[in-house]
């Protein structure tokens, strides 16, 4: 079973096809966006003094460590090619579950936030069940799933905030190590480690990309792919549910709108980090650090051009025309290794 499932993995393409490394370094993504990162860190560094200051290095790195989070959320599905439009809208739920337990029932927070993030992974499980046993394209049941669970959170908590969370929570957003680096960061780099092992050395992490890079081959050998595709919709709802919950760390309250009108405001973010990062849309091959990356200089961008007050929503077409980029850009560089005889 493991020699299958190794045997669809992108990676274990024959050494005299592999090419030569530093060739393979230099058209990553992950060296391309390394670059971006510096060059546009420096340059709104030299432009804007304020922009170095401690308060908003804290400010950048808690927001990239919130915007990592669901980038990786959305990355968990990505995986075997499939879709999750309901991401923002299980963030928030999560967060009103954890809002409720906290505040209306008095539930500690060692237990309300593991409950938050079983609810995520829970709605999660409904998407990839509908998914699985409907065979209706993920795209399709995320749209409606984004549009009930939403629904049904408004219906419930009459869309009231909680609003008057243990001090620990606000506590937690506001923590800072070394007087810049925000622990919601230091999470989210946490959660990057354990996912980098996840898909590298388990065996459910390693079927994920089996069934991803070749579902019929997958099933061939073995793989009950349609646990496999419910398993990374767990997976993105408990990663989306732990973004509600990082934002409202940052916010200090739980609050309906906290992700925009159906969870919109995430779908941006969610895309635009595992795709800048190298995460193939059609599925077998993810990048935990190319997302954790894509994230990254999305938010300097967006912090940035903030800073220089550039409109909100030129901000916004900047980061459409970055995600559309990211786009060509995949698809050029997958052409060049191809004519090397990389992959």
């Amino acid at each position: 079973m493991t020699d299958a499932i190794s045997s669809l993995r992108d990676d274990t393409v024959p050494e005299h096809r592999r090419g030569s490394g530093l060739v393979r370094l230099l058209l990553s993504n992950e060296f391309g966006l390394a670059v971006l990162i510096a060059l546009a860190f420096s340059a709104f560094a030299v432009s804007l003094p304020g922009f170095v200051s401690p308060f908003s290095l804290f400010t950048i790195g808690r927001q990239i460590g919130i915007d990592t989070m669901i980038g990786l959320a959305m990355m968990a599905v990505i995986v075997t090619g499939g879709l999750d439009l309901s991401v923002g809208a299980i963030g928030v739920c999560a967060a009103m579950v954890f809002g409720y337990l906290a505040q209306s029932v008095g539930v500690p927070l060692a237990f309300a936030i593991p409950a938050a993030i079983l609810f995520g992974a829970g709605l999660g499980f409904i998407n990839g069940y509908a998914v699985v046993r409907s065979g209706v394209h993920s795209f399709i049941i995320t749209l409606a799933s984004m549009s009930i669970f939403f629904g049904v959170m408004i219906f419930l908590t009459q869309a009231q905030s909680f609003n008057e969370l243990p001090a620990a929570v606000p506590a937690m957003g506001k923590l800072r190590l070394g007087g810049k680096v925000s622990v919601l960061l230091i999470v989210t780099l946490v959660i990057c480690a354990a996912l980098s092992v996840f898909y590298r050395y388990t065996v459910l992490g390693r079927q994920m990309l089996a069934a991803g890079a070749n579902p019929k081959a997958a099933k061939l050998s073995g793989i009950r792919t349609g646990r496999v595709i419910v398993s990374c919709h767990m997976l993105t709802g408990a990663l989306a549910a732990l973004a509600g919950l990082m934002l409202t760390a940052r916010t200090g309250a739980a609050v309906p709108s906290m992700a925009g009108q159906l969870g919109q405001d995430w779908l941006l973010p969610a895309f635009l980090a595992p795709v800048l990062g190298g995460t193939l849309l059609s599925g077998g091959r993810v990048s935990v650090i190319g997302t954790l990356l894509g994230a990254t200089f999305v938010t300097i961008m967006t912090s940035g051009l903030l800073l220089m007050r550039v409109g909100e929503f030129w901000i916004l077409a900047c980061l459409g025309l970055m995600l559309l980029l990211a786009v060509l850009a995949d698809r050029f560089r997958q052409q060049v290794l191809r004519a090397r005889g990389m992959i």
